[in-house]
């Protein structure tokens, strides 16, 4: 497929499509389809269940699959990670465990990244991984995790040498949520959710299959989750949607979204809500107020601005670039776009943006726009974390003065004890 054009790409899927495309098959029936096809996956290794497509016609074989309304791969939320990471570097055996069963999505996943004491300083992670007789031992906590509380799997990030700086003394693991030593907990949001979760490791257990690509490692594999989440978070507005039509397929579509995809249904929230200024604008009056439709301007202007960024980064992939810092550039906006997209809701509705429920505009959406979208500027790395590899990464301005990162990781003042 080296030689593919646009062309023969639309007109092969599209042949695909019409010979297997059914509303009765079952969602994980045409899934494994889709993956014994290479189409559910097409940019991915023929090894791998994909055609080696460019990236560039990733997008020719979506618009065929939208065109029939046809359902995909499940590549949404933390299992999009899991997989991209472990195609990048897990082993065969891994690879040939895990990666199927997160496509069909008959396996879905967490990722145990952050700390209490180690949020936006993600390398001072300090939950311990041992190993003693033939099994990594793990003791620690993890926070802010979504998903954790229906979770088959995790992403683990933990220390396994104390010794070492703090970026080479971690290791990245694939491990069991089910097991009694996982313990989860979840965390009440002020919006209401419960998306988020504490998680304890208590002597949980981790066999040495389940590491990925080294001891020591961990810090590379991490980073390329990381360049995943944020390169993907221009998509946020779309996650947990459902289709509304009829058939068997779509009916476990809207079951899986129920369940799997409950956690993430405030995200659309999250981002803004772009979509409604307009209409708001309209039924509320205050499109006719010149101060309004000045601010409006602007966020449209800069969301705007946030999609030619996000065609930046694609642009990028169709290049062969590998996962890099822009990734940060489309994650820092998208945080301004949720900023300023919730000031003009506030602008346009006054007080009745305060009332939540039935009672509020739209159901109470606008309501929850305004105690969801700071989320933006904290999860997958803090504004701030982006401004730094920015500037570090993408401008080539000196580093950030740190004392920390090559004295022996036990050596380095922490905030919590140890």
């Amino acid at each position: 497929m080296s030689e593919a054009t646009e062309a023969s790409v639309r007109a092969e899927v599209r042949a695909w499509l019409e010979a297997n495309w059914s509303v009765d098959r079952g969602l994980v029936e045409w899934r494994n389809m889709l993956i014994d096809s290479g189409w559910g996956v097409p940019t991915w290794p023929t090894d791998w269940y994909g055609r080696a497509l460019p990236i560039g016609l990733e997008a020719v074989v979506e618009e065929e699959f939208r065109r029939v309304g046809a359902v995909g791969v499940a590549k949404t939320g933390i299992r999009r990670l899991a997989a991209a990471t472990l195609l990048a570097h897990g082993t065969p055996a891994q690879k040939e465990r895990f990666l199927r069963r997160s496509l069909t999505g008959e396996d879905t996943w967490c990722q145990l990244f952050s700390e209490p004491g180690s949020g936006s300083d993600l390398a001072g992670a300090m939950t311990r991984a041992e190993f003693k007789g033939n099994r990594w031992v793990i003791n620690g906590q993890k926070v802010w995790t979504t998903s954790a509380h229906h979770a088959d799997w995790g992403l683990l990030l933990a220390r396994t040498d104390w010794d070492a700086p703090k970026h080479q003394g971690l290791t990245y693991f694939v491990i069991d949520m089910h097991q009694p030593a996982v313990q989860v907990h979840p965390l009440r949001q002020m919006n209401g959710h419960a998306s988020f979760n504490q998680v304890f490791f208590t002597d949980a257990e981790v066999p040495p299959e389940n590491l990925v690509a080294g001891i020591g490692k961990g810090w590379a594999v991490a980073t390329t989750t990381l360049m995943h989440e944020r390169r993907g978070a221009d998509g946020i507005s779309r996650w947990g949607a459902a289709s509304t039509r009829p058939g068997r397929i779509y009916d476990e579509e809207r079951a899986e979204i129920a369940t799997v995809m409950e956690p993430y249904k405030w995200y659309p929230q999250r981002a803004g809500r772009v979509d409604l200024i307009l209409s708001r604008a309209r039924e509320t009056g205050a499109i006719a107020d010149p101060v309004v439709r000045q601010e409006i301007a602007k966020v449209l202007t800069l969301a705007k601005t946030a999609e030619w960024t996000a065609r930046r980064a694609r642009a990028a992939q169709v290049q062969g670039r590998p996962q890099g810092p822009e990734g940060s550039l489309g994650k820092l906006i998208g945080s301004h776009v949720s900023r300023a997209a919730a000031s003009v809701h506030t602008l346009i509705s006054g007080a009745d943006a305060m009332l939540a429920g039935p009672d509020g505009p739209h159901d109470g959406t606008i309501a929850e726009i305004l105690i969801s979208f700071p989320a933006n500027s904290i999860a997958g790395g803090t504004d701030e974390i982006q401004r730094n590899i920015i500037s570090e990464r993408v401008l080539g301005m000196p580093k950030e003065p740190r004392t920390d990162n090559d004295r022996p990781f036990r050596d380095v003042p922490k905030n919590v004890v140890t």
